[in-house]
């Protein structure tokens, strides 16, 4: 997959994993009780700060905060753009 899009500085762009469809005993969860995913795989990342290289890569599997980032839309796709710093951890 290639996004014509780069993040500046520390910016990183993610595609949310999808929300779970069903719990683990198989009960179907609606749409307004689906949670909102706090993983993602990282699609495009910015340079890095002068001071700060970065340390996320594309194709990063991340855990960022339930609120982090803000939505954006590129080609009909959703993805999130948020600071390196949002980012949690990779997996």
């Amino acid at each position: 997959m290639s996004i014509q899009f780069k993040p500046l500085a520390d910016r990183v762009l993610v595609e949310p994993a999808p929300a779970e469809q069903k719990t683990a005993s198989g009960i179907i969860i609606p749409d307004t009780a689906k949670e909102k995913p706090l993983r993602g795989t990282v699609v495009a990342a910015g340079s890095g700060k002068t001071d700060e290289p970065m340390s996320v890569k594309v194709g990063d599997s991340i855990l960022y905060g339930q609120y982090a980032g803000t939505e954006i839309k590129i080609d009909g796709q959703t993805y999130l753009i948020m600071r390196e710093s949002d980012i949690y951890g990779i997996f």
